[in-house]
């Protein structure tokens, strides 16, 4: 592939919290612990080491457990080794594993952990992809688009997604012409939607050390203890939430998430619903008639922990606290959120750990590659907008001029003498004269639409295709990445994923275009 490269900030896609990020801008560097560069990685390294060996145990057992039923799987041991920690990307369990960014999120994670291990080498990196098993977001997961084309999967389950039986996904694939072999063993052999992304992923990326882990386990959340009552009982992340969005506001920064009093869910099979406490002190399952008193409440969290689910602001705490974790990488958005925590994470003396970018890419297949360049069209060109694009092709394929520049100039000239001309006769006739001054003008205006579009129906071969390659590379008038999903370009390329993995580099933080040669 030819890889070129372009700033996120020309882009047009990204928003400027984010860019002031990636471009280091002084102002947010309260709201982070380290900037992502290969050297940050050695006092981050040293700042983890505090990472507790029963963690490393627990993580591990837990592990081996959830990968029982799959023969070629990584060696966890590893993990128990004080001088191994992961890097950690997450997202939730979209059928096919959805747009084409997540795919792009684990090969980020998969190189990062090669290119540690080079520059430490007495270390070892292990990637681990954080399946969000309990978010219930249905309808965030149950579609994909192939070959323009998309499938949505219909059920009437509740709750935490990941515990969802992925059978009814059969009548899917009747509909879907390509045979998808692996996606079919994956959801009709396997009993949740958790252990079927589980095998799909380590099929394909579990020879690149990739590790799935599922957090909705009792054992894990107890490890988690300690926060969940503190959660329940004090509410102190709400406030250091709210007091950190509101500087960030201050400096004129957009807020991604909005705390809770109490930012835990009630988990059950079928049931995901917020927990918030009365006035009297009891607590009480929002949409449920659930209900608990403080000590009852109190005996689930020794007891039961796994019946309480972190939402979008303690996740990032929860998976810091079970993992040996370095970095966490993440998309537009994330990047911004987590930031938004950095006072949760002082609070309980845990490691804040590096935010990276996941990497960005435009894939360009074979066919718009060449007519990009018969087009003439540059890189830059592709992230505008349809209307200046076009506008701009017709322009510069034009062989007559299609504006009165220099003829409006004199014309110009020849109204402001008339003007003045009739001003001396009489001062009252300015209002007339501007008038037809401005009549002229929309008259020109309009003439050069005219011309503009006669010139596009003359080339009009060249700007449909022009528009075709538009719409293919970005659908919907959006980035391929966040629509597309990655089999549409492995069914007709089977090193895809291979070229992927050769041509990111998880530390440049730009646009990467791939054109297929």
């Amino acid at each position: 592939m030819d890889c070129q490269y372009l700033p996120l900030d020309t882009t047009g896609q990204f928003s400027t919290f984010f860019v002031d990020y990636i471009t280091q801008n002084p102002a947010l560097t309260p709201f982070y612990n380290r900037f992502p560069s290969i050297d940050a990685f050695g006092p981050q390294i040293q700042q983890k080491k505090t990472f507790p060996a029963a963690h490393r145990q627990t993580l591990v057992s837990v592990l081996e457990r959830q990968y029982a039923g799959i023969q070629q799987k990584p060696d966890f041991a590893v993990l128990n080794d004080p001088n191994t920690f992961t890097v950690t990307s997450g997202h939730q369990l979209n059928i096919f594993t959805g747009p084409l960014y997540v795919v792009y999120k684990l090969v980020t994670i998969i190189n990062l952990a090669k290119k540690l291990k080079e520059t430490y080498p007495d270390y070892n990196f292990v990637p681990v992809y954080w399946m969000a098993t309990e978010d219930h977001d249905f309808d965030e997961i149950n579609h994909f688009s192939l070959f323009g084309r998309k499938h949505t999967w219909q059920t009437t389950q509740k709750g935490a997604v990941g515990r969802m039986n992925p059978a009814e996904l059969a009548d899917l694939f009747k509909t879907i012409p390509e045979k998808l072999f692996l996606f079919e063993e994956a959801y009709l052999k396997h009993d949740t939607l958790a252990d079927a992304a589980r095998y799909y992923m380590n099929e394909l990326f579990g020879s690149e050390g990739l590790i799935c882990l599922d957090a909705d386990d009792a054992d894990l959340k107890k490890l988690f203890t300690p926060v969940l009552h503190e959660e329940l009982f004090q509410q102190a992340s709400a406030g250091l939430v709210q007091q950190t969005t509101q500087e960030l506001e201050t400096l004129g920064y957009h807020s991604v998430i909005s705390p809770r009093d109490i930012n835990l869910f009630y988990l059950d099979d079928q049931l995901r619903e917020r927990i918030e406490r009365k006035e009297n002190g009891s607590f009480s399952v929002v949409n449920t008639k659930l209900t608990f008193t403080a000590e009852e409440m109190d005996t689930l969290v020794a007891e039961y922990p796994e019946k309480l689910s972190p939402n979008v602001v303690l996740r990032p705490v929860y998976q810091e606290t079970i993992l040996p974790n370095l970095a966490y990488i993440g998309g537009p958005s994330e990047v911004p959120y987590w930031m938004q925590l950095k006072s949760v994470f002082d609070h309980y003396n845990l490691p804040f750990p590096i935010l990276m970018p996941r990497n960005f890419a435009l894939y360009v297949p074979r066919v718009s590659a060449k007519r990009i360049a018969r087009l003439g069209i540059t890189p830059e060109d592709l992230f505008r907008n349809t209307f200046e694009l076009k506008r701009d092709f017709v322009e510069q394929h034009a062989h007559n001029a299609l504006k009165f520049g220099k003829e409006s100039k004199l014309v110009n000239q020849a109204l402001e003498m008339m003007l003045q001309k009739a001003m001396l006769v009489d001062p009252t006739l300015e209002k007339a004269v501007l008038a037809e001054t401005k009549r002229f003008a929309n008259a020109v205006t309009n003439l050069e639409k005219k011309m503009r579009r006669a010139e596009e129906r003359n080339q009009a071969v060249g700007v449909s295709q022009l528009l075709a390659v538009k719409n293919e590379l970005f659908p919907g008038d959006g980035l391929q990445e966040r629509s597309e999903n990655y089999l549409t370009f492995y069914l007709n390329d089977k090193d895809f994923l291979k070229k992927l993995l050769h041509n990111f580099d998880p530390f440049d933080f730009r646009m990467q275009i791939c054109l297929e040669s």
